[in-house]
């Protein structure tokens, strides 16, 4: 009842169903345009699901984008979060993966922006960031997401103002995306999120996990005086402290939280010794909590999908509301690609995160029409077989070394002066003066 045509006030042939599948299209589109869906309504398999009314089922398609484009804006955005949720779910039930040496999945947390197109009710809902120069022009939203270290599939994120009087920090997502995540999964941090109120919530979720300290932090925790040395591994029972307790007033007093402080001294990519500090709720040997941190930078690259290959760093939208739906379907567009890339991983016997992921959605927008137009199970294995050929040139490169050349970034020309706010008084009194 939920995803069927009661969620509209508009009476049309586009169901829920429909409109969802539209708009996960859309983000796996190469334009990812209104017309673009539309037009793929038009040829897919997916016409079939249209409802038309009794005895009009022999009327044409319309073309124009417009009778969609509404259907977009009345979808329910707690349906668009259900779907996504549950892709989520049984994706991550068919594809269970888990580090060498650990008996559960972990999952990576970290936070991001993504800009919004403006509009005024944009700009109260998501408050655009301000400095000394003034506010900036854009709405930009802050987002928590999770991925599984393994497979890369998405849990579905947490979203919130990044400035304005109801902001809310990468912290204070991290306690709603907690009860996102698989029972009794690991949960995976930098330093943003080695503060005392994760460990707690994380613990509170069952949900082990391995947090980068900062020094200052290492510190307090090793007792208040130096820094752990190198090479530690001790028992501790961390306590919140009173800025803890004040900046989260649903914490105990009484609160605290057994765990492992860690210290490493290791080099960095530029040959230079650093050393790394840790608290931790596993019980793997000190070696083995280093190599699995080492997997947070699956993290980046996965970030780095969502936004270019998904599209998902500026979001063309006029309400909170349509910001939000777009974001979650945007999601579920990334894990079914994640899904298909482990699928292929497993018949080949591969490391998904060995593949491409913008190859690897270059190989399904190809051979999905070809799906769409097979007739047979004989023909459906020849295509997968094809598929699967194809997906093997979709690995990345294996480099043995650094790049030669620096990862910089040159400025592009521009070839309009950038906009400046008007000072009409200053304005004013030059002109007045000219005269």
């Amino acid at each position: 009842m939920l995803l069927g045509r009661a969620p509209f006030s508009r009476q049309g042939p586009l169901s829920a169903w429909v409109v969802t599948w539209l708009m996960i299209f859309q983000r796996l589109d190469g334009k990812g345009t209104l017309s673009a869906a539309v037009r793929h309504l038009l040829t897919a398999p997916v016409r079939e699901l249209v409802l038309w009314p009794e005895g009009a089922h022999t009327l044409p398609l319309s073309a124009n984008t417009s009778a969609y484009s509404q259907a977009r804006c009345k979808l329910p955005l707690e349906v668009a979060e259900q779907v996504s949720e549950l892709l989520f779910e049984s994706l991550q039930q068919q594809q269970p993966r888990t580090l060498p040496g650990l008996e559960r999945p972990v999952f990576l947390l970290d936070g991001s922006t993504i800009l919004l197109a403006y509009s005024p009710e944009l700009a109260r809902s998501y408050p655009p960031p301000r400095n000394q120069h003034g506010a900036s022009h854009w709405p930009v939203m802050r987002v928590l997401v999770a991925h599984d270290v393994v497979s890369g599939l998405a849990a579905p994120p947490c979203w919130g103002p990044m400035d304005g009087p109801q902001a809310v920090s990468e912290q204070g997502l991290a306690k709603d995306i907690m009860s996102r995540l698989p029972p009794g999964c690991g949960a995976m941090g930098d330093r943003n999120f080695g503060v005392f109120s994760m460990a707690y919530h994380a613990t509170q979720q069952n949900h082990p996990v391995l947090f980068r300290l900062t020094e200052a932090r290492a510190r307090k925790l090793n007792g208040g005086g130096i820094a752990p040395p190198a090479k530690t591994d001790r028992a501790i029972l961390w306590s919140p402290s009173r800025e803890d307790l004040r900046n989260n007033p649903e914490i105990p007093a009484s609160a605290s939280v057994a765990g492992r402080l860690l210290a490493f001294k290791v080099r960095d990519a530029h040959a230079k010794w650093q050393k790394l500090y840790f608290f931790t709720t596993f019980t793997l040997p000190p070696e083995q909590i280093l190599r699995v941190y080492g997997y947070r930078w699956n993290i980046e690259t996965d970030l780095r999908s969502l936004k270019r290959e998904v599209r998902l760093h500026m979001l063309d939208v006029k309400s909170p509301d349509m910001a939000g739906k777009e974001l979650v379907l945007g999601v579920a567009a990334y894990n079914l690609t994640r899904a298909a890339m482990n699928e292929a991983a497993s018949a080949l016997h591969l490391d998904p995160r060995q593949f491409s992921f913008s190859m690897a959605q270059d190989t399904i927008q190809a051979f999905l029409p070809v799906f769409a137009q097979a007739r047979s199970d004989e023909e459906r294995r020849k295509i997968m077989q094809e598929m699967l050929r194809v997906f093997s040139y979709s690995m990345l490169p294996h480099r043995h070394k650094r790049r030669s050349a620096p990862r910089e970034i040159w400025p592009r020309p521009c070839s309009f002066p950038k906009r400046k706010l008007a000072n009409h008084g200053g304005a004013r009194k030059s002109r007045k003066g000219v005269a």
